[in-house]
């Protein structure tokens, strides 16, 4: 596909003959990642395929940039006609896709890559709204013995010198729950081994490690992560920090299918927790966001790699429960679901896209492998932040192009191997910040109902709303899906100012008061914007929580900005 709104454009001179010749490569790799999409519209009783338009058979030049047209006899008024003709091709293309090239081309063209280093001394998370003095960030040695008994050496040094402590790894949370102002930062990144046990189906793996490195372990051995996030990019003990749940159809969340893991307590002692051992501190430290001790290692529950065929359904929002229960329950070949709705202003969630893949077992597992067409798909959702029109164009391209240009079988590992990265805000001057809510099936629609009120009158950027269907959390103590519900997974970017921050707080109140008027609640790793009187009506547990942590950590050393803001009621 040409990257050009018309086929055949002047030749540049001058300056814009520099700028082009300077980033001549940028140009070819977004025209071959672009011209793999061979693209059919049609619509208005008009098909215009889209092709290879740069050279090729397709097209002969005389080097005026002008087509030899030959005919085999007729006359000069025939000519004149299939002049005509192509001319009006040529109008309705660019009507049709000179729109959308451009905004696309563009988009990527401006993309920035703002991100930098921060100072040393500093700590950040995925927010980019928390940068934060620590006294030291302390990176964890790789040897288990080492690392076992120089944390513990750290954790009494810090009880002398009266600093709290804060453990991070891949710092994805958006709220402070990995960072304590002027206390020691934990990085466990360096902290992750793993080996699997065949016969028991359980990996044995270092809270370190990163879904990409287990799932590129696992992959080779026929075996896949059981419940994760819908990216590869967090490390296990973060994830089971946050209790995190994923778009695997019919599972709690990721505390199910834990089944030990060793945790450091805040007098350097290890203990073994499970539903049988310590089966207390078990279900307080998972979900408990740090705040009981240091998760060392775990024993992981795997599952078989599949393969996936994908199925989609795009519906209006009011036939998608329905549509739901009529192709997925009572289905027991559905291994993975979710929905996507659309966020197109003037049709703000009245249509919904439902993702369901199906065991298939007609055939060879796919090799692992990247997503493809990266540069492409991130032009198309990051242009989604830049107005009405870019979050227009991302739903048609999704509803009508993209069921008939993707893949249609996956492994289930290719579909959990891609990283936030690929969609990742790099401007310095905004950022993406995530919502997510749990609502009981009986209450969905009237929490959408609420949100296409909310979202505009706060003038809510929203880029994404995934649906995931949760199953009961029978295990940890800080719950969210005390029942079945359907989460709701939000994306918004804001300015990285104190008055986009403040707007985005006034909004998150409002969606929280509207979850819990409806039996639902909100998650907690994201920004702290809920008061602490709502945060105590969503988790009515919160204060017992809270009353053991200080149990099994007297000292308080054991903090971040999370347990600082919500440890008391107001």
């Amino acid at each position: 596909m040409s990257i050009y709104p018309h086929p055949c454009p002047s030749s540049p001179t001058g300056p814009q003959a520099a700028m082009l010749g300077q980033d001549s490569a940028r140009h070819r790799r977004f025209r071959s990642e672009a011209s793999d999409w061979n693209l059919g519209f049609r619509g208005g009783g008009v098909t215009l395929v889209v092709g290879k338009l740069s050279g090729g058979a397709g097209r002969r030049s005389n080097g005026n940039c002008r087509e030899n047209v030959e005919t085999m006899g007729g006359s000069g008024k025939r000519k004149r006609w299939i002049w005509l003709a192509a001319g009006a091709g040529l109008l309705i293309a660019a009507l049709v896709l000179g729109r959308p090239a451009a905004h696309l081309v563009g988009t990527w063209w401006t993309d920035p890559n703002e991100l930098s280093e921060l100072p040393a001394g500093i700590v950040d998370d995925a927010s980019r709204m928390n940068a934060t003095r620590v006294a030291e960030i302390w990176n964890v040695p790789l040897e288990m013995e080492a690392a076992e008994r120089q944390l513990a050496q750290l954790l009494q040094r810090a009880r002398e010198h009266g600093l709290p402590v804060s453990i991070a790894g891949a710092r994805h949370s958006m709220g402070g729950h990995t960072i304590s102002p002027d206390g020691i930062s934990i990085n466990m990144l360096p902290f992750n081994s793993m080996e699997l046990d065949e016969d028991a189906d359980v990996l044995h793996v270092q809270a370190g490690a990163k879904w990409s490195e287990i799932i590129a372990y696992l992959d080779p051995l026929g075996r896949s992560v059981a419940v994760m996030q819908s990216n590869n990019s967090f490390t296990v003990g973060g994830s089971l920090s946050v209790n995190c749940h994923g778009w695997q159809y019919g599972r709690p969340p990721i505390a199910s299918t834990v089944r030990s893991f060793r945790l450091m307590l805040s007098d350097g002692t290890i203990v073994s927790c499970s539903r049988s051992e310590n089966d207390e501190l078990f279900s307080l430290a998972l979900g408990g966001y740090g705040l009981f001790g240091i998760i060392l290692d775990v024993e992981l529950l795997v599952v078989p790699n599949e393969r996936l065929r994908l199925e989609q359904h795009i519906v209006p929002i009011d036939d998608a429960l329905t549509t739901f229960d009529q192709t997925i329950k009572e289905r027991s070949d559905v291994s993975m679901v979710y929905a996507r709705l659309n966020i197109a202003p003037d049709e703000l969630f009245r249509e919904v896209i439902i993702n369901i893949f199906r065991r298939d077992a007609e055939g060879d597992i796919p090799d692992l492998s990247d997503p493809g067409l990266v540069t492409l798909r991130r032009a198309v959702f990051r242009g989604s932040a830049e107005g009405e029109y870019g979050k227009g164009l991302r739903w048609a391209l999704e509803t009508k192009l993209q069921p008939h240009l993707s893949k249609k079988v996956f492994s289930r590992n290719q579909l959990l191997n891609e990283g936030v990265e690929t969609f990742q805000n790099r401007s310095a001057e905004s950022t993406d910040i995530l919502h997510e809510y749990f609502v009981p099936r009986t209450r969905i629609g009237e929490f959408l109902n609420a949100l296409r009120r909310i979202v505009p009158e706060h003038n809510g950027n929203l880029l994404n709303v995934t649906v995931r269907s949760v199953d009961t959390d029978e295990d940890t103590f800080l719950r969210y899906a005390d029942r079945p519900m359907f989460a709701l997974v939000m994306l918004f970017q804001q300015p990285r100012t104190a008055a986009g921050d403040d707007a985005m707080e006034a909004m998150t109140q409002e969606m929280i008061e509207t979850a819990l008027s409806l039996e639902g609640r909100y998650y907690l790793p994201y920004r702290l914007h809920a008061t602490v009187d709502q945060f105590h009506r969503a988790y009515p547990q919160a204060q017992d929580f809270f009353e053991r942590k200080r149990q099994y950590d007297p000292d308080e050393l054991f903090q971040n900005r999370f347990y600082e803001k919500y440890k008391k009621r107001q």
